[in-house]
C-alpha cells in the first residue's frame, strides 16, 4: 500500500479548508471583545464583575453538547436573537459555516481572554501613570503604552483561541450539525470516518493533519511572541 494512505481526497481537503476559516474568523472576530473583556476584568471595578467574570468562562466548565443547544435556542431561526437576525437582517447562523464560527469562537473566547487579562494585569502602572502625566489621553496611553507591552499575550490568546476552535466538536456539531461543505469541520470530518466500517484510515489522515496545524499554530506563536518581545526590549 505504500504511503497512497495518506493522499487526501477532495471532500477532506474541504473540511481542512472550512476548519481554517472557520477558526481564522472565530479567532479574529473574538479579538476586540477579548480584549475589551480583559481590560474590564484585570482593571475594571464596578459590581457584576464577579458575575461577567463567570459568563465569560462558562464554556470551559459547560459541556460543549450544552453550550451548542444554547446556542441554538439563542442563534437558530426561531431563537431569540436568531430570529432578529434572520428577519431584519438576513444573517442566518444555524446550520450554517458562519454559525461553526459563533461556535467556536464563543469556545475559544474564555482561553483568549484569560491570556490577554494576565498580560494586562502584569503591566506596570507607573508606564502608564508617566505617559498619563504628559497630558496623553487614556485611549493614546492604551494604543502606544499598554497595547505593545501585552502584545505577546494577546498572540498566546490568539493562537490558544485558534487551537480550541480547530479542535472544537461538541458545541459545534450541536448548533451546526455536520453538513459536508457547509459546516463539516476537521473533528466532524473524523468523527464521520469513525463511524463508517473501514473509516479508520481516512480517520487517522485528518488526525495526522490536525497535529500538524496545531504543531504549526504553536510554533508560529512562539515565533511572534520572540519577534514582539525583542520589538519591546529593543526599545
Amino acid at each position: 500500500m505504500g504511503l497512497d494512505w495518506l493522499a487526501l481526497s477532495d471532500d477532506e481537503w474541504v473540511a481542512i479548508r472550512l476548519s481554517l476559516w472557520v477558526s481564522t474568523v472565530a479567532m479574529f472576530v473574538s479579538l476586540p471583545f477579548g480584549i475589551f473583556v480583559a481590560y474590564l476584568l484585570a482593571r475594571g471595578k464596578f459590581w457584576g464583575k464577579s458575575i461577567l467574570n463567570g459568563l465569560v468562562h462558562m464554556p470551559l466548565i459547560l459541556p460543549p453538547v450544552v453550550t451548542g443547544f444554547l446556542l441554538l435556542v439563542l442563534f437558530g431561526r426561531r431563537g431569540v436573537i436568531g430570529a432578529f437576525l434572520s428577519e431584519y437582517l438576513g444573517i442566518v447562523l444555524s446550520f450554517r459555516w458562519t454559525g461553526a464560527a459563533l461556535a467556536c469562537g464563543v469556545m475559544g473566547f474564555p482561553l483568549m481572554v484569560r491570556s490577554i487579562r494576565l498580560s494586562i494585569e502584569s503591566v506596570d502602572r507607573k508606564l502608564e501613570e508617566a505617559a498619563g502625566t504628559l497630558g496623553a489621553s487614556p485611549v493614546f496611553v492604551f494604543a502606544t503604552v499598554t497595547l505593545p507591552l501585552i502584545l505577546p499575550g494577546i498572540i498566546a490568546g490568539m493562537i490558544l483561541c485558534f487551537a480550541k476552535a480547530m479542535g472544537e466538536f461538541g458545541a459545534t456539531i450541536t448548533f451546526v450539525s455536520n453538513i459536508p461543505g457547509e459546516t463539516q469541520t476537521l473533528s466532524a470530518a473524523i468523527y464521520t470516518f469513525t463511524q463508517v466500517p473501514g473509516g479508520d484510515v481516512g480517520a487517522m489522515r485528518l488526525t495526522l493533519v490536525a497535529i500538524v496545524i496545531s504543531f504549526v499554530a504553536l510554533l508560529a506563536s512562539e515565533f511572534l511572541a520572540y519577534l514582539v518581545g525583542r520589538k519591546v526590549h529593543v526599545e
